[in-house]
């Protein structure tokens, strides 16, 4: 296939009439001579000379962007070399573009060997995507123009590989354009990738477009807005814009829809702030406004920094959405905060610093789905307010621990509710419109469930959350860890004080382990080799010349816990084990401790290796039991259930006894009894009296 002709000096006289050709941009000319030489020869699929695409991809920047800085425009020219080119490697881009240049460079590289499938190798080459970007934002931005002229020239491509790359496009790239308020090439990212996706739907959709377009009933709508405008004396732009694809996709579903409710907007641009106020009155008076629909991004701009005064109203039976801006407001909506982008401008801080935070908890939480995080940052804003009146800006659907985290990270940590109104709510208790919030706390930080993490839309509520669930998982691992080490140990005749020994030093360096504690935290997750461990601790400390280490059999290795925290110890589905049952078994890894029954059927089916693997129990006495329990009895009746209610241990505090099976006028039936219990050994009594009385129980352990 003949492709086309790259004109290297033409390239320059264009990228000149966008950026200059001032000292201050000499770096992307110079890049361009260095990605014209590394991609020499090569070739893309189309027949085009490689070269052309990182060109397109700079362009995109400077020219649809408004992008001027020369490092990341240097980087997009250089984004495939450290890829493609065998002899370029992460030093070279430092030696002669610098420091900054490399670490987009680096974080635009994509993994190269992995020995999973295809699958995982997906993930890993987001999540180091999402690792890069945490350091330097820039590379997300570098990343969506080159997709975005991936998606330009896909025609060339077999039909299986389109829909993966529109596929990647609609779950990844899209929504991250939106997040950074890049609406034009969110727009057409979208466009591209449906029609790919969607091709016979696709067809049909733009049919019905291209026929609202044309419709006689616009250019009668369009001067009759004009005229109206004119006689105020007020000078505007008009101009409807039908939806494309991209506004009938749904990505919750994965669906197009054949109709949408909103299928074209008026946009209006004029030259003062002070008008697009007055031009909303104006276009109140000819088209009343849908109640509660005006919104006014001016004074309050999005976290992107659009800004714009938004209205709806019905025209002859359909709706249709104003979008009011002044020309710079316009431009600027086509670009977000991505416009002549300068991290240190203050007007960045925070959304940069959330930015980042949704990153960095992407890449370092394999736990996290992206899809659902991208997809909840990516969603439409509600306004809600503090007691003083400031204003606080959140996904739709957050959470109360959203906005509390919002405020201030100790603030979030710390929540335990909230008033909304006069109304009390806990902190995963979702946020409407106009709410007026005034957050509880409590003195100490809150352990919070798994389940809130979902609950939570932000990014910073979301890496908040990460981060202490970490925290918790790692102090566990680091006490399991210790445990298992000195019983390791003394298998093989080693005193455990050696791992004080100044020679320690030594073997962490070797393991690439910067403390003790990492180390007992690595050991307590299952991420180091026993034997090697062993073996260097003997060879190293001992300076014994018997280097053959027998692997020791028998009994596993025990640890004794005074947490039932689901963060860190969690109860496995096939035979759902508690902490009062006997034999358990104790899988280690970096989500925290999982438990089976010793009997379990999975457990047998697993491969894993004996230190990986431990005994557990619990400290009774000491290990504290924070949420409501409940159990069922059955065939009883209501004197019977509370003479043997009455009769337990005192550790029982009876909460509420509800009927749950029979008839008012049926003397026997089931009853679920919910109560509250200080530890496990109070619930080891209650469980042994529940055993003694009832011949029907049913009790399952609550985390």
């Amino acid at each position: 296939m003949e492709g086309k002709k790259c004109d290297l000096e033409q390239y320059r006289r264009e990228m000149e009439a966008l950026i200059g050709s001032s000292p201050a941009v000499r770096l992307f000319y110079e890049a361009l001579d260095f990605a014209a030489a590394a991609h020499e020869g090569q070739m893309r699929r189309s027949g085009d000379p490689y070269i052309i695409h990182p060109c397109a991809t700079a362009r995109i920047l400077a020219e649809e962007l408004d992008i001027k800085n020369a490092e990341i425009l240097a980087a997009a020219l250089l984004h495939d070399t450290i890829e493609d080119v065998e002899d370029i490697v992460p030093a070279v881009i430092r030696e002669k573009f610098g420091p900054n240049v490399e670490a987009i460079v680096v974080g635009c590289t994509k993994v190269k060997h992995h020995s999973g499938d295809k699958q995982a190798l997906k993930k890993l080459v987001h999540r180091q995507l999402f690792t890069g970007a945490a350091a330097r934002p820039e590379v997300m931005i570098v990343k969506i123009a080159d997709r975005l002229h991936n998606l330009r020239t896909l025609d060339s491509m077999p039909r299986h590989k389109r829909q993966r790359i529109a596929d990647e496009t609609l779950d990844f790239y899209a929504p991250l354009a939106t997040i950074l308020g890049l609406f034009a090439v969110k727009r057409e990212l979208y466009n591209r990738a449906l029609a790919n996706k969607f091709p016979k739907q696709g067809h049909k959709l733009k049919q019905q477009i291209g026929r609202l377009e044309s419709s006689p009933t616009l250019a009668a709508l369009t001067t009759k807005i004009e005229q109206s405008l004119k006689t105020a004396g007020v000078a505007a732009t008009v101009v409807i814009r039908t939806k494309g694809l991209w506004g009938y996709y749904d990505p919750k579903n994965h669906i197009l829809r054949p109709e949408i409710e909103i299928p074209q907007e008026i946009l209006i641009t004029t030259g003062q702030r002070l008008n697009c106020y007055q031009i909303l009155g104006i276009i109140n008076e000819i088209y009343p406004p849908v109640p509660r629909t005006i919104r006014d991004f001016i004074a309050n701009p999005k976290p992107t920094g659009y800004q714009g005064l938004h209205a709806k109203a019905i025209i002859d039976g359909h709706k249709y959405l104003f979008k009011i801006r002044t020309e710079e407001m316009a431009r600027s909506a086509q670009c977000g905060l991505v416009k002549d982008w300068n991290p240190s401008d203050r007007k960045l801080d925070r959304f940069l610093a959330e930015l980042k935070e949704m990153f960095d908890i992407l890449g370092s939480d394999d736990t996290m789905s992206y899809r659902e995080m991208i997809a909840a940052s990516g969603r439409k804003e509600i306004y809600t307010y503090t007691p003083d009146g400031d204003l606080i800006c959140l996904p739709v659907h957050s959470a109360v621990l959203d906005f509390a985290f919002h405020i201030h990270t100790d603030i979030g940590h710390s929540c335990i509710g909230a008033m909304i109104g006069k109304k009390k709510a806990e902190p995963g208790d979702m946020l409407q419109d106009g709410s007026v919030v005034r957050i509880i706390r409590q003195k100490s930080p809150v352990d919070f469930d798994l389940e809130m993490q979902t609950k939570c839309q932000t990014p910073r509520a979301r890496s908040e959350l990460a981060k202490a669930f970490r925290e918790r998982i790692k102090h566990v691992a680091v006490s399991t860890g210790q445990a298992v080490l000195e019983q390791e140990m003394r298998r093989y005749g080693l005193p455990f004080d050696l791992i004080e020994h100044p020679g320690m030093e030594n073997i962490l360096l070797y393991f690439n382990i910067t403390s003790r504690d990492e180390l007992l935290q690595r050991v307590g997750q299952g991420r180091i080799q026993m034997r090697e461990l062993i073996y260097e601790i003997r060879s190293g400390l001992l300076q014994s010349r018997d280097m053959l280490l027998h692997q020791p059999t028998g009994i596993l290795n025990r640890i004794i816990l005074s947490t039932v925290d689901p963060v860190v110890v969690k109860s496995s589905a096939c035979c759902r084990p508690t902490p009062l049952d006997k034999g358990l078994v104790g899988l280690l890894s970096t989500r925290g401790i999982s438990l089976h029954s010793k009997d379990c059927f999975q457990l047998k089916k697993l491969k894993f290796q004996r230190e990986d693997a431990v005994e557990v129990r619990w400290r009774l006495g000491t290990t504290p039991v924070p949420k409501p329990q409940k159990f069922v009895v059955a065939d009883i009746t209501a004197k019977y259930l509370f003479s043997r209610l009455a009769e337990g241990p005192e550790e029982l505090r009876v909460a509420q006894v509800t009927q749950v099976g029979g008839s008012p006028d049926v003397a026997s039936c089931a009853w679920e009894v919910q109560f509250s219990v200080a530890n496990l050994l109070g619930l080891k009594k209650i469980i042994r009296h529940l055993d003694r009385s009832f011949l029907s129980c049913k009790f399952d352990f609550r985390q």
